[in-house]
């Protein structure tokens, strides 16, 4: 498996990332641990998790478990060295929290930094990120009834960047974490961070961890001119949109055991015009002799911003039939077949 450069920082990853959302819930610890040698075997080297998982469900009683399957792995196996880790601290207003997750500050940043250090059996973290910003976004589907916030709200936000950057810079000088990033972040926000870190010389967002797959390109516009010509890698989470591109769900079926067994719409991607994408995206696999599931993840990785597809699994067989992606390569006449589909039935959720 290829390993490239991490945007402007110092590490070295693999060109697929495996996720964790699942581990401690629907992946018991006994999968994650084989889903870890099985992707370390492969080349994989780059795990992303968070203090808020599992999810699926997401609850106050269950928060922190996926970070402590990773921290009993690391205890079990060793070389700490051999994989990059990428954690986050749970944006405001989350209900992991108990009470209600409250907005990310100073002294919010070091206490989730200072857990999740402790669940993961390590003493530093790799790459650590914001799950959202404090200000809320425009992701999760909130894009039908967004509203930006007032401009009057501008000097504050500013303000609160400024005092986590700082507490970052900190953070990093004490050799807790190595570099800072952001997911679930806008043009507007990725620019206004990275101006303040330049302006006040504090450590610059390494990556902006967004949705993206062949059903979900919010990403393909501004946000990409910013991956692109600041060099800030995408890490795409739900590259197969959730298992839909997997054709597990194809004529609205719910399968017993699956995602959408325990939330019906799958986070609102559930609509009346969903199944006719996959369902073109679906024939697009099986006329080019392709299992979709590598067709879909091999896409994000072609495309023309740097980026790192999220590929999570809820058991080791499922991870199995994703590794092959990352040596995928599509070829131009599928590539532009990708993108006529897309113009026809675009934003399917």
């Amino acid at each position: 498996m290829t390993h490239i450069p991490l945007g402007t920082t110092s590490l070295s990853v693999s060109n697929l990332c495996l996720g964790t959302m699942t581990w401690g819930s629907q992946t018991p610890q006994t999968d994650a641990h084989r889903q870890l040698d099985m992707a370390l075997d492969h080349g994989v080297n780059f795990l992303d998790t968070a203090e808020m998982y599992p999810a699926n469900p997401v609850s106050a009683e269950t928060t922190g478990g996926t970070e402590a399957v990773i921290g009993a792995w690391l205890a079990a196996r060793g070389g700490r060295e051999r994989v990059v880790i990428a954690t986050k601290v749970t944006g405001a207003g989350s209900a992991a929290i108990d009470g209600g997750s409250p907005e990310i500050g100073p002294a919010r940043l070091r206490a989730a930094v200072d857990g999740s250090l402790a669940r993961l059996r390590t003493d530093v973290i790799d790459l650590y990120q914001l799950h959202w910003p404090n200000r809320g976004s425009y992701h999760f589907r909130q894009n039908w009834t967004y509203a930006p916030p007032a401009a009057d709200a501008r000097v504050a936000i500013r303000a609160n960047m400024l005092d986590v950057l700082t507490e970052v810079d900190r953070l990093i000088a004490e050799g807790k974490i190595r570099h800072f990033a952001l997911s679930n972040e806008t043009a507007w926000g990725m620019a206004n961070w990275i101006a303040l870190a330049e302006a006040h010389g504090l450590p610059r967002p390494a990556t902006i961890q967004n949705e993206y797959s062949l059903l979900c390109r919010q990403f393909d516009t501004d946000l990409a001119e910013l991956s692109a010509l600041e060099n800030v890698p995408l890490l795409a989470f739900s590259p197969l949109a959730a298992g839909l591109l997997t054709g597990k769900y194809a004529g609205d079926v719910i399968p017993e055991g699956s995602r959408r067994a325990g939330r019906a719409d799958l986070g609102g991607r559930i609509s009346p015009r969903v199944f006719e994408a996959v369902a073109g995206y679906l024939g697009l696999a099986r006329d080019w002799d392709l299992d979709p599931v590598q067709m879909a993840i091999a896409w994000c990785r072609s495309r023309p911003f740097p980026n790192i597809p999220i590929i999570g699994a809820t058991t080791t067989e499922q991870l199995k039939r994703e590794l092959p992606a990352a040596d995928l390569t599509l070829p131009p006449e599928l590539l532009q077949a990708i993108d006529a589909m897309h113009k026809a039935k675009p934003m399917p959720y």
